[in-house]
C-alpha cells in the first residue's frame, strides 16, 4: 500500500470501539484476529531480536479486512490503524461491520487501550494533500529506532513522522555516514538526516519545501544532541548541519550551475509519487521526471559517493538506460531495504544504491 498513492483522511473524532462480544455477535472478525495474532507473536519476537520498537504487523492481509496497523513504543504502546476506504462496490453495511471487528480485536489482541489507537481513513489523493496538516489534537511523542530519537504525531498529520518500510533504508544512512557529507533531498521531517547525524556524517543539507516539516526535522536533530544551522549561515564544526526550503528539483539545478557546486558523499533522494505544490516552479511526476532529478541529484555526488534513491510509485520503471548514459551505475537493493514486516508484496517502495561508473 503505497504511502504516496494513497493519502488518508482522519476522523475528526476518534472512533467509538465496540466490544469483542459486540462484533463476534455480529459474526465478523474471528479470522482477523487470528491471522493478527499470529502475525503478532511472529513480529514481536523478530522485532525484539533486531532491538527493533516500531514495526507494522499487519498490512491487508486478508483481503476482506483492508487496514494497516504499525505498533510504536512510545514507551507506552500506541497503535496507529489505517483503513483503506472500500471500491463502492463493497456493500457499506458489511464494510463497517469488519471496521469496527478490526477496531476491537486490534485493541484485544495488541492489548491496548481505546485511546491509544489512532484511527485513520485513506483514500485517493494527489498533490501535497498527504502531507497536509488534519487537526491540532496532540503533542508530539518521541520514540527510538536504531539508537535515534525521533518525533512521531499519532494524530495531526495524514503520516505519523517516520515511514517505517524505510527503516533498513535510514539504519544504511546511519552506518555509512561517518565521516561523510550528507545531502537529505525532500527530507520530509529529517528522520533520515538524525540517523546520518548520529553516525557521524561531518556535515548534512536537508532541503524540503515545507516549513512545517523542516522545523519537525529541526527537533529531531536537536533530540539527538545536534543543533541546525540557518540556510544563511555557513557549516561549521559546532553546528554542521543545514536546512533549507526549497523546490528540490529547482535547489539542485542552482547548486549545479555554480562554479564550485557543493560535493556530497552520501545523498538520500525519496521524492513523492506526484506534487504540484504552489510553491513549485513545476509539477512532479516522479515517473516522467526521474531522469532529470537522478541527473541533477548526481552531479553533486562526490566521487566514491553513494545515491540512494526510493519511491514509493507502484509500477515504477527505473530508465536504467538513460542513467548509464549520463554515467551511472545502479543497483536495484530493494529486496535488501524491506524488513520482516514489509515483506508481503506488492513492495512498500522501490529502492536503488547509484554509484560513478
Amino acid at each position: 500500500w503505497a504511502k504516496a498513492e494513497k493519502a488518508a483522511e482522519a476522523k475528526a473524532a476518534a472512533p467509538v470501539i465496540p466490544s469483542v462480544a459486540e462484533v463476534a455477535h455480529d459474526g465478523f472478525g474471528s479470522d482477523f484476529a487470528n491471522r493478527l495474532q499470529k502475525n503478532a507473536k511472529h513480529l514481536a519476537k523478530w522485532a525484539k531480536r533486531r532491538g527493533i520498537q516500531n514495526y507494522r504487523v499487519y498490512d491487508a492481509d486478508l483481503t476482506e479486512y483492508a487496514v494497516a496497523i504499525d505498533v510504536y513504543a512510545t514507551p507506552e504502546r500506541h497503535v496507529h490503524l489505517q483503513e483503506y476506504a472500500p471500491p463502492k462496490s463493497i456493500d457499506p453495511v458489511h464494510a463497517e461491520k469488519r471496521l469496527r471487528a478490526a477496531l476491537a480485536y486490534t485493541c484485544e489482541v495488541l492489548e491496548v487501550p481505546p485511546d491509544r489507537l489512532h484511527f485513520k481513513v485513506r483514500r485517493a489523493q494527489k498533490g501535497t494533500a498527504q502531507y497536509q496538516r488534519l487537526a491540532s489534537q496532540g503533542a508530539g511523542v518521541n520514540i527510538v529506532e536504531h539508537d535515534v530519537m525521533l518525533e512521531v504525531n499519532f494524530t495531526d498529520y495524514l503520516d505519523t513522522g517516520v515511514f517505517l518500510d524505510h527503516r533498513p533504508i535510514r539504519l544504511r544512512i546511519q552506518q555509512a555516514a561517518a565521516g561523510k557529507r550528507f545531502l537529505n533531498l525532500f527530507c520530509y521531517t529529517g528522520a533520515a538526516t538524525a540517523h546520518a547525524a548520529v553516525g557521524g556524517a561531518v556535515t548534512s543539507v536537508s532541503v524540503d519545501l515545507s516549513n512545517t516539516y523542516l522545523e519537525w526535522a529541526e527537533r529531531n536533530l536537536r533530540l539527538n544532541g545536534f543543533k541546525r544551522v540557518d540556510a544563511e549561515r555557513r557549516a561549521s564544526a559546532d553546528n554542521p548541519h543545514r536546512l533549507f526550503r526549497a523546490d528540490c528539483l529547482a535547489w539542485l539545478e542552482e547548486q549545479a550551475a555554480k562554479a564550485r557546486p557543493p560535493q556530497f558523499d552520501l545523498i538520500f533522494c525519496d521524492p513523492p509519487t506526484f506534487s504540484n505544490s504552489k510553491k513549485m516552479e513545476d509539477t512532479l511526476d516522479i515517473q516522467r521526471d526521474h531522469v532529470t532529478l537522478l541527473a541533477r541529484s548526481f552531479r553533486l555526488l562526490a566521487p566514491g559517493g553513494v545515491l540512494l534513491f526510493s519511491t514509493n510509485r507502484r509500477k515504477f520503471e527505473l530508465e536504467t538506460e538513460a542513467l548509464a548514459a549520463l554515467g551511472m551505475q545502479v543497483r536495484d537493493i530493494t529486496a535488501e531495504t524491506l524488513d520482516e514486516d514489509f515483506k508481503r508484496p506488492p513492495p512498500a517502495h522501490r529502492a536503488y544504491e547509484i554509484t560513478h561508473l
